[in-house]
Order: structure tokens, then sequence, then C-alpha cells
């Protein structure tokens, strides 16, 4: 496990530095609040939620798959490539639901208030959601007796795939229109961001794009542009209330 810990960390360390220079060379759009101080809040976010998880469920995903793998009738690498696919939508299935049920949106639109979209966003999400998330998954690697490795691939390819698509990237339109079948894009993502409700409500994929697709979801577009959208939620627009102290106690305040 500790194994485990050192590869995500050497991938997300990675990620949020490729992408963090392919924002700087090929933007999607123009930021419009401080970068500086979103970078801080937002990587803040990261710190708390490492030591928040750790100390109330130091049994994590990769430990639980340790405890629950079991052989079956499928082969090895099927396997894993079956149980990867099933825990994406395992969290596609979550994503709905933090949107829909009062309670669970509390939390989950602090990663909707950043007025700004871009690399460090995909790391943007409260504590409680966190935990929350990281019991749903110790639940279905339980369930499903995912190998470890599986495990570990998923829970790498998830951390990647956040950063990747809440990049404020350019990729061209007909590289867009084909990578979206296989990973979701930057510019797939990004509708979900949205101020505006049904487009906010769409796509809640973090990885595979399928699910979208096949439960009625996906939204190829954003109705404004990806250059004349509103990024974050109506009700939070005052950067001042979008400091890590208010960002930790939001869900315990104002309206849902």
């Amino acid at each position: 496990m500790a194994n485990a810990d050192i590869i995500r960390l050497a991938f997300f360390l990675g990620i949020l530095a490729v992408v963090a220079a392919w924002e700087i060379l090929a933007p999607r759009r123009v930021l419009t609040d401080s970068k500086r101080r979103r970078w801080f809040t937002n990587l803040s976010i990261v710190v708390v939620d490492t030591v928040f998880a750790r100390i109330l469920l130091p049994l994590l995903p990769v430990g639980m798959a340790v405890m629950s793998h079991r052989p079956g009738w499928l082969p090895y690498w099927p396997k894993v490539i079956l149980s990867i696919i099933a825990l994406d939508f395992v969290i596609y299935l979550q994503h709905v639901l933090f949107h829909f049920v009062p309670v669970f949106w509390r939390l989950h639109r602090m990663h909707h208030t950043d007025l700004d979209i871009d690399v460090t966003t995909g790391n943007r999400f409260h504590p409680f959601e966190i935990v929350i998330s990281l019991g749903i998954k110790m639940a279905a690697v339980a369930l499903i007796g995912a190998p470890v490795l599986a495990v570990v691939v998923f829970e790498t390819l998830l951390n990647a795939t956040s950063q990747f698509n809440h990049g404020n990237i350019r990729i061209p339109v007909a590289v867009d229109r084909y990578l979206r079948l296989f990973v979701v894009t930057p510019d797939m993502h990004r509708v979900h961001h949205s101020v505006i409700p049904r487009e906010t409500n769409s796509n809640f994929g973090f990885n595979l794009p399928w699910w979208d697709r096949l439960c009625g979801t996906y939204r190829p577009q954003p109705e404004k542009g990806h250059e004349g959208m509103t990024i974050g939620l109506n009700d939070f627009r005052n950067p001042a209330r979008l400091t890590l102290f208010h960002l930790l106690v939001q869900p315990f305040t104002g309206k849902s």
C-alpha cells in the first residue's frame, strides 16, 4: 500500500505539472479570477482532504482490496479491466447522487463554486465529500472483490483524468471529437461547470465518457460556447467568500 501511495503522488504531481504548463502554452479560456488565490485555496484543500481522510478512514480502497479480493471464475486480467470499468460506473452514479440529493449537494457544491476552471479545480472537494466517496469506493471494492492492481490503477487514473479534464487547455476540435469517445475531455467536462442548471446537471463522468451517453446525461457543448459560458454557481460569485475557511464551512451555511 505504501508503493500505491508513491505511485499516486508521482502521477498527481506529474499530471499537475504537465497540465499547468499546457494551460500556459495553450489556454482555452481567459481566466476571470485571481489564479494565485485560487491555486492557494485549491491546493490547500488537497492537504486538508488528505489529512482528514487518513485520520477518519485509515483503511483506504487499496487496503480493502487486499482484504476482500478473492479468486473467482474470471481470469485475472479480464477481472482487473472489468473491475476498473465497474468502479468508474460507481463513481459516475456517486456524482449524480451528489447533485440530486440536497444534503450531498451541500458538500459537492464547493467544487462548483470555483469561478474559473483549471487543473487545480480537479482537486477541489470538501473533506466530508472525500470521506463519503472513500466509503462508497471501499464498499464497491469489497462487493466486486476487485484485485489490488485494479484499485491502484483506477485510483491513479481517476486522479489523473480529473486534473486533465478540468484543465484550461485547448485541444483541436477534430481531436476532441475523437478523443471524447474514449475519455472525458476538458471541453466535455467544462459544460458541467456552467452556471446554467441543465448544463451543471450533465456530463457527470470523470474518466470514461460512456456513462453519460448511455444514461442520457450527455451534453456535447455549452449553449453559449466555451469562451462565452459562465463558470461557477449563481449564488457564490464573491471571491472574498471563496477562501479556504469559507469553503470548509460552506455546507453548513446558506441555502441548499
